[in-house]
């Protein structure tokens, strides 16, 4: 009897000791196993989901309307993206490479920019229209508006003051429009501490110098004396485009040229991820 109750003792405790063995999530029995448990809620939840109609049998407006149930919403149409903002391209470049009729042709083709019209001291020249190619005022009359505060920048360019007027820029921009500022190279140099990155430089460049010069004679405008410092002042004006975002040649005869090539700029800005945002 006792020998019998040790054996049977010994038994048990050998049993206990015994490892149980380890299930293997990886295993095909397991697999299946875990499969067969979850068989009926999937097809709990495919009976629950809206049928998606044959792709190529089904109407477009059906099919849309199945893809939404489907998806538990109803697709947007707004816009995926906001729309650009605004910009400010700065045109600037030596006298005589025609930034006036790059300008001019630039904004009667692309529609939604505006040339913002700058004030200045100087007289008329022929040819020229009241508020459309300067605001052309007094000395007074302009160093008024730069006690007012009216203008963005003002510079004394050839004996002559020149500035932007800001209420044009606001007004503009605020209708969702560019703007395009011409101002010569001082003048660029100061908006560019005004706006840093957050405007667009363009310089304009003619093909080459004596071409250049043979504008500006052809210009008839200027006295022997004036011409020869326009000439010098040209020659160091060339020298700050590496200051300018972007560079543009208005070779002569070659207008339409140069304002695709200003377009191009302007679309490839609105393109970009990251927009320039600028505050007047």
């Amino acid at each position: 009897m006792l020998r019998r109750f040790l054996c049977t003792s010994a038994l048990k405790t050998l049993t206990l000791l015994r490892p149980k063995p380890s299930l293997n999530p990886t295993s095909p029995i397991q697999i299946h196993s875990k499969l067969k448990s979850l068989r009926p809620f999937s097809q709990m939840a495919d009976s629950r989901r809206p049928l998606i109609p044959a792709v190529d049998r089904a109407e477009r407006l059906e099919l849309l309307r199945a893809l939404e149930s489907s998806l538990g919403s109803v697709f947007s149409s707004e816009p995926l993206l906001p729309n650009p903002s605004p910009l400010i391209i700065v045109v600037s470049g030596p006298s005589g490479v025609g930034k006036d009729a790059l300008i001019r042709k630039l904004t009667e083709t692309r529609p939604g920019l505006h040339f913002v019209v700058t004030a200045t001291s100087r007289e008329m020249r022929p040819g020229e229209v009241q508020g459309k190619d300067y605001f052309f005022v007094s000395k007074e009359e302009f160093l008024g508006m730069v006690e007012r505060d009216e203008l963005l920048e003002y510079a004394l360019v050839y004996g002559d003051y020149k500035g932007i007027p800001k209420q044009q820029i606001r007004e503009y921009m605020a209708r969702g429009c560019d703007v395009v500022l011409r101002v010569d190279i001082q003048g660029a140099q100061t908006l560019r501490r005004i706006f840093g990155q957050s405007a667009v430089f363009v310089f304009v460049a003619a093909e080459s110098e004596v071409k250049l010069v043979e504008r500006l004679i052809g210009r008839k405008t200027e006295s022997r004396e004036a011409l020869l410092v326009r000439v010098a002042t040209a020659r160091e004006e060339m020298k700050h485009v590496k200051n300018f975002d972007y560079v543009v040649v208005n070779a002569e005869g070659k207008l339409d040229n140069a304002v695709k090539l200003v377009e191009s700029i302007i679309d490839a800005e609105k393109a970009k991820v990251r927009q320039r945002n600028v505050v007047v």
